[in-house]
């Protein structure tokens, strides 16, 4: 199975601590890094996960609330002293260019690579990037400001050839890419070997997707319905529901009711506050909804 790994660089809210860092995601996927938001420090936890610089494809920001991307500058100026010299995309909502280029002019002048801002509307559920294996989609959010989350889908794998067989059959090796796909297979008598005979069924394809920051919003089931992991933002207890509702966040209790709702195999709920420093409660919390609830936390590694 390829590679496909979550990297979780900073789970903590806008109130930086000690204890965790701003948020920060790196995608594995076939060995492309692809970075989910940048709050302060990025490139540290970067180095510190032991992550390739180099391999770094694009960067996608959920919204502009500083804490979420604040550390794009420094993130560049470590690329380039690096000696990046591929452009550098970055999707985000509208305004980050209007916020980022005079700063990135300023300060990089002399830059051997571009910082090429692609913005979309956060309003809608629509594909951002797609290569030949993978395609990342925005999901819509509900929050203070422009917001959205992310969707990275495998794309559907082929069928599995089964060598005895082809070999059995005589299949030509300039038929297997069509048995991959599906195709029955025609001896030189004109015989149909139907493609089940000749394949196994394909490795399911997997899903991931990343919700912060937003309130409750069941809106987004429909999206993420089905995904082998689902980071979501748990800010608050819902004895803060208030609060929640205040700064449009969500609690543990209605993470693990969206994920429940969806169907998603397994949560990681994140974004903490500041006040809870037993943040076991918070995942308590999210479990007695949903079972298959762990607690983020720097340099976790989540294999999908």
């Amino acid at each position: 199975m390829e590679k496909f790994e979550v990297n979780i660089l900073g789970c903590g809210s806008a109130l930086p601590t000690v204890k965790h860092g701003l948020s920060a995601q790196v995608v594995n996927f076939r060995d492309k890094l692809f970075m989910l938001d940048c709050g302060e420090g990025t490139q540290l936890q970067f180095r510190a996960a032991k992550l390739n610089f180099n391999k770094l494809n694009r960067i996608f920001i959920t919204h502009l609330h500083g804490d979420h991307c604040f550390g794009l500058p420094g993130l560049v100026c470590t690329l380039g002293m690096l000696g990046r010299t591929a452009d550098l995309p970055v999707h985000a909502p509208l305004d980050a260019e209007k916020v980022f280029a005079p700063l990135l002019d300023y300060f990089f002048r002399e830059m051997p690579f571009k910082v090429v801002f692609m913005p979309f509307d956060t309003r809608k559920n629509e594909l951002l990037y797609e290569d030949r294996s993978l395609r990342v989609s925005s999901i819509p959010l509900k929050h203070r400001v422009p917001s959205a989350g992310f969707l990275f889908e495998e794309k559907e794998n082929q069928r599995h050839i089964i060598r005895e067989m082809t070999d059995f059959y005589h299949v030509p090796v300039s038929k297997m890419k069509d048995i991959k796909a599906g195709e029955d297979f025609v001896t030189e008598d004109g015989k149909i070997i139907p493609n089940e005979r000749l394949t196994s069924p394909a490795t399911p394809s997997r899903k991931y997707a990343y919700c912060t920051d937003t309130a409750y919003y069941e809106k987004i089931i429909p999206i993420i319905e089905g995904a082998d992991l689902l980071y979501h933002e748990a800010t608050f207890m819902e004895n803060d529901l208030k609060r929640a509702k205040e700064t449009l966040h969500s609690s543990a209790r209605q993470a693990a009711m969206i994920a429940e709702k969806a169907k998603v195999k397994k949560l990681i709920i994140g974004h903490f506050s500041a006040r809870y420093p037993n943040e076991s409660l918070l995942l308590d919390e999210a479990s007695e909804i949903f079972k298959n609830t762990v607690l983020a936390n720097e340099k976790m590694v989540v294999t999908i």
